[in-house]
């Protein structure tokens, strides 16, 4: 089922949700569309209780390529934050959010918000051809979508030091050999990797998905707000520096 022309939700498994990204067009970068699609798309699925486990792919050499760079620009002027303004769910945390287990399939190259939104799933598997880099810093401001906390809880704190302040680019087969702790597949491998995986989950009670997910992330979510406050606070002091929107003219999507 096409949610709209970028994002998709079909069942190749009983009980089992493929939320599809493939805005082929913007690499799945953070566009209205893309971001829209994704709403539908974990609202249908946390609506409909036939499903047990959701999994979130990309297409190609993509997963999500974070945000654009008119609306990194826009924050950079002051016009708006990473934040929604309409009373949606922030897409970066939806896997969090979701009641039952999500599954990313990281297939792709994820970047900046589309790597964090990844790392807030339940089970992440990687490509090791693709690249996952949080390149907040590149650009000259601080992290957001969540970055600091997801980062640390999921990667360890040296890790996580390593991809926030560095801004540095990995391959997946540098994070296997740096000991990151999910799956580190060819690229062919991931999905279908995912999508046993999930086939596992769903044969347990859907309830008792939902009970175990909910006090496993139960901390991680409590916190989340409070660390996005923080980082909005740090984007007042970082992004508004002309540096930063030098930077994005001159870097974006290099």
């Amino acid at each position: 089922m096409a949610l709209n022309d970028v994002v998709t939700v079909t069942e190749p498994h009983p009980a089992v949700a493929l939320v599809t990204m493939r805005d082929t067009a913007h690499k799945n970068t953070f566009t209205m569309d893309l971001l829209a699609g994704l709403g539908r798309a974990f609202a249908r699925v946390r609506s409909d209780e036939r499903y047990k486990v959701l999994v979130l792919t990309g297409y190609g050499n993509y997963f999500c390529s974070g945000g654009t760079r008119e609306a990194l620009l826009d924050i950079q002027a002051g016009n708006s934050t990473f934040l929604t303004s309409d009373g949606q769910p922030n897409v970066y945390s939806m896997p969090l959010d979701c009641p039952i287990p999500v599954v990313s399939a990281m297939q792709g190259h994820a970047v900046g918000g589309g790597l964090s939104m990844g790392l807030f799933a339940d089970f992440v598997i990687l490509a090791r051809e693709s690249i996952y880099t949080a390149n907040f810093m590149k650009y000259g401001f601080t992290p957001g979508f969540g970055s600091t906390c997801v980062f640390p809880a999921k990667l360890g704190l040296p890790l996580a030091e390593d991809f926030l302040l560095t801004g540095r680019t990995f391959r997946g087969a540098e994070l296997a050999e740096r000991g990151v702790p999910f799956e580190v597949r060819p690229r062919k491998e991931v999905l279908p990797a995912a999508l046993e995986l999930a086939q596992n989950l769903a044969e347990k009670p859907r309830a008792s998905l939902v009970t175990l997910k909910d006090h496993l992330v139960r901390d991680l979510r409590e916190r989340l707000p409070g660390v996005v406050e923080q980082e909005l606070a740090m984007h007042e002091v970082t992004f508004h520096q002309p540096e930063v929107k030098e930077l994005l003219i001159t870097r974006y999507g290099e």
